[in-house]
C-alpha cells in the first residue's frame, strides 16, 4: 500500500532580489498513512504552509522529494491534483458575481463531479454548516465566518482522497470552529481510506482531532507521535503556570535556574500581567522561580500545577510558546 504522503529530505529556500536566503523547510521527512488524520503543529513561520503548498503542487521544492499517494508531486503534478483538494484559512476564493451555491457548484465541476451528485453534496453541507438560508447570497455579501464556511465546504464537495486543510479555523469564532472540527471527525469516519493533513497553531485543535502530530519549527520536524505519547514524555517533569504582575525584564534569568527544563511567557498588557509556563525536572525548583519573580519586582497572582499539554511539549522542545512574542 502506498503511503498517503511521504517526503524525503524536503527543502525549500526562498531568495530575494538581494540574494538573501530564507530557509522555509530545512530537510523534512514525514510519512502519513492512508486513513490518517495527521497534524502539523507549529507557530506562524514554522514552514507548515510551505509544506502544504509543495504537497498540493502549488510550489516546487528546492531539493528533496515529495510523494502524494505514491506520485511525485514535482514530476507529475497533474496526477496529484486528481487525488487532492486544499483549503486555507482566511482565503478569499470565490467569485463575487455568483452566489454561494453557484460558486460551490462551479468548483465541483473543476473536479469532474457529476452535477446532480455535486448539488446533493452541496445542499447537504450548506444545511450542515448553517448556510442553507444564504445559498443564494452573493459571496461578496457574506461575513468572514460564513465565507470561510463556504471555503471549507468547497474542499469537501469533490470528496478527495487526500485533503489538505491549512489552518481552516483561523479567525473563526469559537462556535464555528467547533462545528468545523465536528464535521472533520464525521467525514473521516465515513470512509476509512480518507486521509487528511491538518496544519494548525491551535494546540487544543491538534489534540482533539489528530491521530498523530508532527511538531515543526523553523522548517524542521522536531518530534512526531500521537498526542498522548508526546504528552507522556513530559509526565516525569513538573509543569507550573504562574500569573504575575506584568514582568518584562529579567525573563532570561528563569532559564538559568538549574531545575528549569524550559519556560515560555505571554504578556497580557490589557490585564497588566504576564503568564509564565515553567517546566521543571525537580519540583523543588518552584521556590527558586517564585523568589526570582519577587526579586524582579513583580508579584504572583496565581500559581498552579497541571498535567502536560501539547503546548508544554512544544515549550520543552523549542523553548517558547506559540503565543510568545516578547512584547
Amino acid at each position: 500500500m502506498n503511503l498517503a504522503v511521504k517526503t524525503e529530505n524536503l527543502k525549500r529556500v526562498f531568495r530575494t532580489k538581494k540574494e538573501a536566503e530564507t530557509v522555509a523547510l530545512a530537510g523534512v521527512d514525514i510519512e502519513i498513512r492512508p486513513g490518517e488524520l495527521f497534524g502539523l503543529l507549529g507557530p506562524n513561520g514554522a514552514g507548515k504552509t510551505t509544506l502544504i503548498k509543495i504537497l498540493s503542487t502549488l510550489l516546487l521544492p528546492s531539493s528533496g522529494k515529495a510523494f502524494v499517494d505514491g506520485v511525485d508531486v514535482a514530476a507529475h503534478p497533474e496526477e496529484v491534483r486528481k487525488r487532492i483538494n486544499m483549503v486555507s484559512g482566511g482565503e478569499h476564493s470565490g467569485y463575487g458575481i455568483l452566489n454561494v451555491r453557484e460558486n460551490l457548484w462551479m468548483f465541483s465541476q473543476f473536479y469532474g463531479v457529476p452535477s446532480k451528485l455535486a448539488l446533493e453534496r452541496i445542499d447537504f453541507m450548506l444545511k450542515k454548516f448553517g448556510l442553507w438560508e444564504f445559498a443564494k447570497t452573493k459571496v461578496g455579501k457574506l461575513s468572514t465566518g460564513m465565507r470561510q464556511k463556504m471555503n471549507i465546504i468547497r474542499g469537501f464537495v469533490p470528496d478527495p482522497k487526500i485533503l489538505f486543510l491549512d489552518e481552516p479555523t483561523l479567525g473563526l469564532d469559537v462556535q464555528i470552529a467547533r462545528e468545523v472540527r465536528a464535521f472533520i471527525k464525521e467525514w473521516m469516519k465515513e470512509k476509512t481510506d480518507r486521509t487528511l493533513l491538518l496544519t494548525t497553531h491551535y494546540m487544543a485543535e491538534a489534540d482533539e482531532l489528530c491521530d498523530r502530530v508532527a511538531i515543526i519549527d523553523r522548517g524542521q520536524v522536531l518530534e512526531c507521535d500521537t498526542p498522548s505519547a508526546l504528552k507522556r514524555k513530559l509526565q516525569q517533569d513538573a509543569i507550573y503556570q504562574l500569573d504575575v504582575d506584568l514582568l518584562t525584564d529579567h525573563l532570561e534569568k528563569f532559564s538559568e535556574i538549574p531545575e528549569v527544563v524550559n519556560f515560555a511567557f505571554e504578556h497580557k498588557h490589557a490585564e497588566e500581567k504576564t503568564v509564565l509556563k515553567i517546566i521543571l525536572k525537580d519540583e523543588a525548583g518552584i521556590s527558586k522561580v517564585t523568589k526570582l519573580v519577587e526579586h524582579s519586582g513583580s508579584k504572583i497572582r496565581s500559581l498552579s500545577k497541571r498535567e502536560p499539554s501539547l503546548e508544554d511539549v512544544f515549550v520543552a522542545l523549542v523553548g517558547r510558546g506559540l503565543s510568545e512574542n516578547g512584547t
